[in-house]
């Protein structure tokens, strides 16, 4: 009765999910193949495939270290790994080149999901975070295919609403033959919506092992120059932000200007759409703006310095790397509710990291800095100008924090390894159990 009311729905909302689909642009390349339609003809599997989904940029940077672990354990499986956004998309065919194929997610309608899964043929079905599709699992497990969910997380929204239709979601979760997740509340929201206890294990937050080293994890350390910096200028970078947050950073950056001319503001748009309007916003301010698309300049650090300015990083995935040159970071979707984007990435630099009250999705990480004294929470933008100041006024304040950040990021790696440990088990009765065959 759920999935034929859930199927109903998604029938009749079709052709709007198709349309919304089409306008978001980062959305827009691979609709047909997501749509089932056009598929490329697959060469046979002479291997066992294994199926990997990260929905954008920030879940195949997460799952990066553990496809590595899986290689080393699993040399003869194809891997396959289906992304919804373009970002995605390019993280997997720059950083996992060789290692892994990329196709889309199939939407969740259950013609194409039936025509992905005897596409793809997989051995078994890994999914990052919570990408609770109820037909592809269902698909799945009726096809003999174990799924695994690593880095679990459920945040208060999706639990709520989840929680409304329990039933249901017991069904799908029923479904999921192993679920690794990031915290304790996680594991006890899985069990609460019905799944059974002895299936879901608290093993921690993959982000913490993609570690200080980001070229291991393809991720090489840009050069100051490519972003317009210039020698003895200090960078306060503000990642993933959304546009009343940075209403609020370039009033906190001319606060801070007034006192310290050399420090430069890098913005970090959570989308990078929207540069162009960001760019015109910071130019209302009477503020220098730079473009990182627009530098052609790779040197170490750039020529001369042009004196307090804004820097836009419009490009995409080089903003764990850029991290790596700021005196301080902020962490956007936090001074609005959104619920927060990567902590740890700056402090996986040892940078001092900043963020709003809105931290839903990252609360065990913010926690965690907070305790340790690698990380501040801000209620506004007045708050966090202050503390921009305080962070150039007292600079062993600031430097302490640093190392207390890479600290608790220390402390808390190994999640990977212990993940392995769970999926070779899966794999290996999966291997053992097919001798070769798999979806037909």
């Amino acid at each position: 009765m759920w999935y034929l009311v859930y199927n109903l729905v998604l029938f009749v909302t079709a052709p709007l999910v198709v349309l919304t689909l089409m306008v978001k642009k980062r959305c827009r390349r691979g609709l047909l193949q997501r749509m089932g339609i056009g598929l490329p003809v697959l060469e046979p599997a002479h291997q066992p495939v294994l199926w990997i989904h990260a929905v954008s940029l920030g879940e195949v940077l997460a799952v990066i270290p553990l496809v590595l672990g899986l290689r080393a354990r699993y040399p003869f499986l194809k891997m396959r790994i289906s992304t919804v956004t373009e970002t995605g998309r390019e993280a997997v065919e720059q950083r996992l080149s060789g290692i892994a194929d990329h196709c889309y997610l199939p939407l969740d309608w259950p013609w194409t999901v039936l025509r992905y899964v005897r596409w793809i043929r997989p051995a078994a079905f890994i999914f990052v975070e919570t990408e609770l599709w109820p037909n592809l699992l269902r698909c799945l497990h009726r096809h003999g295919v174990p799924t695994i969910l690593v880095n679990g997380r459920l945040s208060s929204r999706s639990f709520r609403h989840y929680r409304l239709i329990r039933g249901f979601m017991a069904r799908v979760l029923s479904t999921v033959s192993l679920c690794l997740v990031q915290s304790d509340r996680d594991l006890q929201r899985m069990t609460q919506l019905g799944m059974a206890r002895n299936q879901v294990h608290r093993t921690g937050n993959m982000k913490f092992d993609q570690g200080q080293n980001w070229e291991v994890n393809g991720i090489p350390r840009i050069k100051p120059g490519s972003i317009g910096l210039a020698l003895g200028e200090e960078l306060i970078v503000a990642g993933s932000t959304h546009a009343e947050e940075e209403e609020a950073l370039l009033r906190c950056y001319e606060r801070v200007c007034r006192e310290y001319p050399t420090v430069v503001l890098l913005l970090a748009p959570r989308h990078i759409e929207r540069a162009d309007r960001l760019e015109n916003r910071v130019q209302a301010y009477g503020m220098k703006v730079v473009r990182r698309s627009r530098i052609q300049n790779q040197n170490d650090w750039a020529p001369s310095a042009e004196g307090p300015r804004v820097i836009i990083l419009d490009s995409r995935g080089e903003l764990a790397s850029v991290y790596s040159w700021a005196w301080v970071a902020f962490v956007g979707g936090t001074l609005v509710p959104i619920g927060g984007h990567n902590l740890l990435e700056p402090a996986g630099w040892g940078k001092p990291v900043f963020f709003g009250p809105f931290t839903d999705h990252c609360r065990e990480i913010a926690g965690l800095l907070l305790q340790g004294g690698g990380g501040v929470q801000v209620q506004n933008g007045e708050e966090l100008a202050e503390l921009f100041l305080k962070s150039f006024r007292n600079r062993d304040w600031t430097e302490q924090m640093g190392q207390a950040a890479r600290e608790v990021v220390r402390e808390h790696q190994g999640v990977v390894p212990r993940n392995l440990e769970f999926i070779t088990k899966v794999l290996d009765t999966r291997m053992a159990q097919s001798q070769g065959t798999f979806v037909s």
